[in-house]
């Protein structure tokens, strides 16, 4: 369990935060020929290193790095507009499936704790991460199928990142207050988003962008909600 969280953590921060959407463009753009591929499989391999902390673990610091490079070799080789999505997701899962069978293979050993103290921390920091930027990935990607520009209002503008910002901020609320046993306070923030948001879309008097939002809102709010009842379950495990 404890490689297990080290690596899942080790993947959102390699994967997620620490590559600038500019390097996935260049990756698509020059395919193998990038730098920045071989850049974000060297940063996969520092972080996995730096939260294994322990260098007679480097048989799983290698299979993790090497098929982090296949499988990005493969994806962006295969990368077209129309399967973009697709792609994102099979590429995700084979990351996951490689990072489930390493701890599985590597389950007996013992690791030495680095920055965190227990493996509650551990779970706990790997959810609230998920539900950051990764999430907002993921969801960038879904919706990539409609343009939301073309269901707006021309003149009806918005703060930059606004949407991307409040998304993080309500999945972590979910979170913490579904792990502190508040469901209550989960229910009290979608009502009052919904008052303030779809007050809003209402007046705009905007099928398509009503819906939009609804379901954007439903699958941000479902995956908060089944991040923080896994993470429970395996605190109680743990």
């Amino acid at each position: 369990m404890e490689i297990l969280i080290k690596l899942i953590l080790a993947h959102l921060i390699g994967d997620f935060i620490l590559q600038p959407y500019a390097w996935v463009k260049e990756k698509e753009k020059k395919k193998l020929k990038s730098p920045k591929l071989y850049l974000h499989v060297l940063i996969h391999l520092v972080v996995t290193a730096l939260l294994l902390w322990d260098l007679s673990l480097w048989p799983i610091i290698l299979i993790i790095t090497g098929s982090h490079l296949v499988i990005d070799a493969i994806k962006i080789s295969l990368k077209k507009k129309k399967n973009k999505r697709l792609l994102f997701f099979i590429d995700q899962l084979l990351h996951l499936a490689v990072i489930f069978w390493v701890s599985y293979a590597f389950a007996d050993l013992n690791v030495e704790t680095s920055f965190f103290d227990t493996n509650k921390t551990l779970l706990v920091i790997t959810s609230v991460l998920f539900l950051t930027y990764p999430v907002a990935t993921m969801m960038k990607v879904i919706f990539s199928k409609w343009n939301v520009k073309q269901i707006t209002e021309a003149n009806n503008q918005s703060l930059e990142n606004a949407g991307k910002i409040i998304g993080m901020l309500e999945r972590v609320l979910v979170f913490i207050f579904i792990i502190m046993n508040h469901w209550e306070a989960v229910g009290f923030l979608i009502t009052a988003k919904s008052v303030f948001r779809f007050g809003d879309l209402k007046e705009a008097k905007q099928r398509k962008l009503t819906e939009y939002v609804l379901i954007g809102t439903l699958i941000s709010f479902g995956v908060t909600i089944l991040t923080a009842i896994a993470c429970q379950q395996f605190l109680y495990i743990l």
